[in-house]
């Protein structure tokens, strides 16, 4: 259907005669009731009684001509209802964050940054890094907050987009303790003997960094990988009922450490040391993306 023909509609209903119709609307008569039989076409419903004159509306008609009008000044709206949806999308900042930054890092951070300078709406999609890597890259999102090691560079071209460190962080491996307190599993044990390891997908950044950084260990320790997930969140989970070691950050075991309800799973040449960096393009950005950027350098 062409908008164009419920003006057309409209102008015989209100005239109630089509030479009348055809010169509102700047048309010839033939032409103008060659668009009026193609409205009643595709509605598959007469909306005239060409019968009576002046012509007038059928029942069908009469319920049409709500339609009509309602439909007309819905688009009416429509550029100044986009408009503010700009100004809005304008103001929001768009993130990714990994699931467990969003869940410890995340709000204490911008707390911080919003007692110094105003922040305005945030979206925020919270799934693994390889996602937010691939918002980043389809321009949906404005920020990815994540973290990262040296040894273990992300899929996002230092050229076209740039990082800054906003944090720092501690992957450790841990296991539940027995009953004595010591690890149930531990990495420091003969070499060859099994360790069940949960581990990572390939889609997470975190089983990106051990990999990286401590994957010959482990496979000289034959580590074997029983459960494997993308949430740190879920690795933990299964940690805390004894399934094995999980490499996790630090900021999301603060608690069980503390309460002994997992333990390290070694010693000092196992943890890693990792970052947690705040990514964006390289190119400009929006004025609000750009202050919440200068003001996340600042902190």
């Amino acid at each position: 259907m062409n908008l164009s023909w419920l003006e057309d509609f409209q102008a015989l209903a209100q005239s109630g005669n089509f030479s009348r119709a055809a010169e509102l609307r700047h048309m010839t008569q033939p032409a103008f009731s060659r668009r009026i039989r193609a409205l009643e076409e595709w509605l598959r419903v007469p909306l005239f009684d060409r019968s009576t004159h002046p012509v007038t509306l059928t029942e069908t008609g009469e319920w049409f001509r709500g339609i009509a009008d309602e439909i007309l000044n819905r688009v009416a709206r429509v550029p100044d209802e986009a408009r503010a949806v700009a100004d809005a999308s304008a103001a929001t900042l768009r993130f990714a964050a990994t699931h467990a930054l969003s869940l410890t890092f995340l709000p204490a951070w911008l707390r911080r940054l919003e007692a110094r300078t105003p922040i305005g709406p945030i979206q925020l999609v919270s799934d693994v890094a390889a996602h937010g890597e691939a918002l980043m890259v389809q321009g949906r999102v404005q920020f990815l907050l994540c973290h990262a090691h040296p040894h273990a560079p992300g899929r996002l071209d230092p050229v076209a987009f740039r990082s800054l460190r906003v944090g720092s962080d501690t992957l450790l491996p841990v296991s539940a303790p027995r009953a004595d307190g010591t690890p149930a599993f531990c990495l420091d044990t003969a070499a060859g003997e099994r360790v069940p390891l949960l581990a990572y997908t390939a889609e997470s950044g975190l089983g990106r960094v051990v990999r990286a950084v401590r994957g010959d260990a482990l496979e000289r320790l034959r580590a074997e990988p029983v459960f494997t997930a993308h949430l740190a969140t879920l690795l933990k989970s299964m940690a805390l009922e004894g399934r094995g070691v999980a490499w996790l950050p630090r900021s999301l075991i603060e608690d069980e450490l503390r309460d002994a309800r997992l333990v390290p799973a070694g010693g000092g040449t196992w943890p890693i040391e990792i970052e947690i960096r705040l990514f964006r393009r390289a190119a400009a950005e929006l004025p609000a993306a750009e202050a919440f950027w200068r003001a996340a350098g600042a902190d």
